[in-house]
């Protein structure tokens, strides 16, 4: 049984109605990894709608955090604004609402690339709305008992004037810390650094709970039933071992199922490197789908139980993943599966959102797409040449719309810089510049007139190529070399049986010919 169903299972025992919460800080950009969080949250939902319950999952953007500081790809004048809600820092590129909608919209376009079904819920709304009132005043009426836990969990001192709250300075709109010994519902007074003293009121936002506080007051205010959440959360003392008794005795809720997920880490030339949105982020959210089909980007994800890590490898691993995504699809269709297979396969079901075709769609490679988006100039002469290769022969119009679509994700990873440098080739519309060895021209001479007798196709391109090359001082390898020269003036390419056919044979007969003189 996959995760999510055997999760699903375990609260559907437990919870007539669930409500699963996920959510983000949005301090920075939001990478690809953050989708694991919000693609977790939507299998268990899927999973438990299935089951016929009503459930509802919510993601709660965190956008009356502070900016904790002036990131690096933050322009100096932003500097002013560390400490200020997110939600009230201007956007960075003037476009948006706020600083918090600039780096959080595009994470929630890519969430509904990839069919995430959620109520976006911004969390500085509801703390203006007055739903943070009741816990920030119960959290004051017992902070002896709140310090008395995070002491307890933590092992951390807690200073004899810690705050269950920070103002929110309406001089300078920074968080400040209040006046202990001054609150009375529904206010509390402060002195700002800035040197202004004020009474800020928590039924109207003026101040938020910190971390610790605010997560577990969300359990309680939404009746959170699941929430996934990085591996450093659920550490011993962690937010959430302190969240489930703050949960219980300060606010009188109940903690939610814990799905605690590893984190996805970029790899890139055999290197691994955590992602974080505070210095700037490689891949995005919306980069992951915009590289590879929604489908291929959540199987990623569901393949593997949450508690393992996942390596991001954006400069070679987006064919490789669209290979093991399309193996999984044959295997499902062709039923050429075993016990142990059952996992994988629903993963492939889920990534689908479950609606699976009555045939297996028509395939095409993710590696022979990114050689024919950089051999022809728009997608009508991609399917021509798909066409006449015969991967369009048993395609109904929406496999035509699941391949250009994916044609697009590979002219993306290869225009965004993304791909190693190897997969990038342009063909040389005239002979290039190569010396060429008395061998080698030998061998072209004698494949040319191999090829002008076979059919074109890559089976019989390969072949020709193999058996003349073995024939030749040169050999097979040598032969590959020589060819990838006088057509991409590099040494090593595409898969040349497949690249030669997805040609026009006579540009190629004449090429070779031609070297060959």
């Amino acid at each position: 049984m996959h995760w999510a169903d055997v999760i699903a299972k375990d609260i559907a025992s437990k919870c007539e109605r669930p409500l699963i919460a996920t959510g983000i800080s949005p301090s920075g950009e939001i990478h690809v990894g953050s989708l694991r969080e919000s693609v977790t949250g939507e299998s268990v939902r899927s999973a438990l709608e299935a089951m016929g319950k009503d459930v509802k999952l919510i993601y709660l953007v965190d956008s009356f955090d502070p900016l904790r500081k002036r990131y690096e790809f933050l322009p100096e004048e932003y500097e002013k604004y560390v400490n200020m809600p997110l939600s009230d820092i201007p956007c960075p590129c003037g476009k948006h609402k706020s600083y918090a909608h600039h780096y959080v919209e595009p994470f929630l376009s890519a969430m509904k690339e990839v069919d995430v079904r959620c109520e976006v819920i911004f969390v500085h709304e509801l703390y203006r709305e007055g739903k943070f009132a009741d816990a920030i005043d119960k959290s004051f009426k017992k902070r002896e008992k709140a310090m008395e836990i995070l002491r307890d969990v933590t092992g951390r001192d807690m200073k004899p004037d810690w705050a269950p709250f920070n103002p929110l300075c309406e001089k300078c709109g920074r968080f400040t810390d209040p006046i202990i010994d001054s609150y009375e519902y529904p206010y509390v007074e402060y002195n700002c650094k800035c040197g202004h003293h004020g009474k800020a009121d928590i039924t109207k936002g003026e101040g938020k709970l910190p971390w610790r506080l605010e997560w577990p007051a969300k359990w309680k205010l939404f009746g959170t039933s699941v929430e996934p959440f990085g591996k450093d959360h659920a550490a011993a003392g962690g937010s959430y071992d302190s969240g489930k008794v703050l949960v219980k005795e300060i606010f009188e809720g109940e903690a939610p199922y814990p799905i605690p997920y590893e984190f996805v880490q970029f790899k890139s030339k055999g290197q691994v490197m955590q992602m974080h949105k505070s210095k700037g982020s490689v891949v995005s959210g919306l980069d992951a789908i915009k590289m590879n089909p929604a489908e291929v980007v959540k199987y990623i994800f569901l393949r593997v139980n949450p508690q393992k890590s996942i390596d991001y490898d954006y400069r070679d691993g987006m064919p490789i993943i669209a290979d093991e995504f399309d193996r999984i699809e044959r295997q499902y269709f062709t039923e050429e599966r075993t016990e142990e297979d059952e996992n994988t396969f629903r993963a492939y079901e889920i990534s689908k959102n479950n609606m699976i075709s009555e045939k297996m769609p028509v395939q095409v490679p993710y590696g022979h797409l990114v050689n024919l988006v950089q051999m022809t100039d728009n997608n009508q002469a991609l399917m021509d040449i798909l066409k006449r290769t015969g991967y369009l022969d048993d395609a109904t119009d929406e496999d035509v719309e699941a391949i250009i679509k994916r044609a697009d994700t590979a002219r993306y990873w290869l225009a965004g810089g993304f791909a190693d440098d190897k997969y990038r080739f342009s063909v040389s519309s005239t002979m290039p510049s190569v010396e060429l060895t008395a061998d080698e021209k030998q061998f072209l001479s004698a494949l040319s007139e191999k090829m002008a007798v076979i059919d074109w196709n890559s089976e019989d391109i390969g072949k020709s190529i193999s058996e003349v090359g073995g024939e030749s001082p040169i050999g097979t390898k040598g032969a590959f070399k020589t060819l990838y020269r006088i057509l991409i003036e590099k040494e090593r390419g595409p898969r040349l049986g497949n690249f030669l056919a997805s040609m026009d044979r006579e540009f190629v007969l004449g090429r070779v010919k031609e070297a060959s003189q």
